[in-house]
């Protein structure tokens, strides 16, 4: 599960750097969508074709061709809400920031999935542990919403950038020390190689050149809009491991007598296949009609964008290997405990710090929160990891 932390951590990060210098989130999701089924397949065949099947673990391909449609339905519903909530992620990371998208986002998987779960396994995780870790993950979430880094960006910078724009030689930076959309593009910080500043971050002019360079426009957003962006994707992250649960494990005995369950493998692919779908199609859909002041696109622009390419190809790898190592993890500990990885915004607040610069600037007391936040989080892992529980194959 420490590698599933590390991966789902990671992922957010390359999606932020990638639409901070300029790329259409279109195009990414589309790259990333790819390789996270690339990620499904190599799973499945890695660890469950190539073993020698048992009776109540068949081998990945024989359980495609078996009647467990019941249980392909609910892998298939968790992979189109996983879906849905990554695709809200990427516009919610430029509207509110990568470290406040995850820790809401991820506090809300723990505080409703975890709790769905532990009904679902029949309790076999230590519920004075478990509901500890996530009284702590809750905690962390208050805390996390406390942080005034989201009235920095958004809030404060607004006022600021409207007068920026407004004036020209009158003791301001003229335009031509912002950044020249015409001019060519440094392919290292996608701006201008001429005109691009080196504003220091968390400055007003850094977060206007930014505004500039990257590819969805937040300027003159309410604040509101990108954290309602973050608790949809929140309820969405809170289904998708319920639904895997109840595909892997029946509870509802909506299988026939005699079918086996599916198997984690078999039931990662499925779920794998339905984000894919959902994911490309959806974005096929916003390369014509975009949303949050994207421009419009092509499946010809599409396919001749290689900057950035590979970034969006590992976050897809990475995104589909943590969701597989955390199934994995979930069926054999228990899925409620299997939901530590949603500290992932340990990994993502530190890629926050040392990518973009968040929290530059801010006051003592945000930082004081942010240390608040973060011991939170490693109290929760260390406590949802001490209840795992041992399930059953009987």
């Amino acid at each position: 599960m420490c590698a599933s932390l590390l991966f789902l951590g990671t992922w957010p990060a390359l999606l932020t750097l990638l639409e901070r210098r300029g790329r259409l989130p279109q195009h990414t999701y589309l790259d990333y969508s790819i390789t996270n089924l690339l990620a499904a397949v190599l799973i499945a065949l890695a660890f469950r074709q190539l073993g020698e099947a048992k009776h109540n673990m068949p081998n990945f391909f024989s359980q495609l061709g078996q009647d467990n449609w019941p249980s392909v339905l609910f892998a298939m519903a968790g992979g189109v809400v996983l879906s849905i909530g990554n695709l809200s992620t990427q516009y919610a990371l430029a509207y509110v920031g990568l470290s406040l998208t995850e820790v809401i986002s991820s506090s809300m998987v723990v505080v409703i999935g975890t709790t769905l779960n532990y009904f679902l396994d029949k309790r076999i995780n230590r519920a004075e542990i478990l509901f500890t870790g996530v009284a702590c993950f809750l905690a962390a979430v208050i805390l996390g919403s406390a942080v005034p880094q989201i009235a920095t960006n958004l809030g404060i910078l607004f006022p600021i950038s409207h007068s920026y724009f407004a004036m020209t030689n009158g003791g301001r930076k003229t335009r031509k020390q912002v950044i020249d959309k015409d001019a060519p593009r440094d392919m290292e910080n996608g701006a201008s190689a001429d005109y691009a500043t080196k504003a220091e971050a968390g400055t007003a002019e850094y977060l206007i050149e930014l505004e500039e360079k990257r590819s969805i426009k937040v300027f003159g957003s309410s604040t509101y809009i990108g954290l309602g962006i973050v608790f949809f994707a929140g309820v969405c992250f809170s289904l998708f491991s319920p639904a895997f649960n109840l595909a892997t494990n029946d509870q509802w005995h909506t299988l026939n007598d005699g079918v086996p369950h599916l198997v984690v493998y078999t039931a990662f692919f499925y779920f794998s296949v339905s984000c894919f779908v959902i994911g490309i199609g959806l974005n096929i859909l916003f390369l014509y009609r975009p949303m949050a002041g994207v421009p419009t696109s092509s499946i010809k622009a599409y396919l001749n964008d290689w900057e950035g390419r590979q970034w969006a190809l590992l976050a897809g790898l990475l995104c589909g290997f943590g969701n597989g190592f955390q199934f994995m993890g979930g069926q054999a500990a228990g899925y409620a405990a299997a939901d530590a990885v949603q500290a992932l915004p340990l990994v993502s607040t530190f890629w926050g710090i040392l990518l973009f610069g968040e929290y530059r600037k801010s006051s003592k007391k945000t930082y004081t929160l942010l240390v608040f936040m973060l011991l939170m989080f490693i109290a929760a892992v260390v406590t949802l990891m001490a209840s795992s529980g041992h399930r059953s194959t009987k």
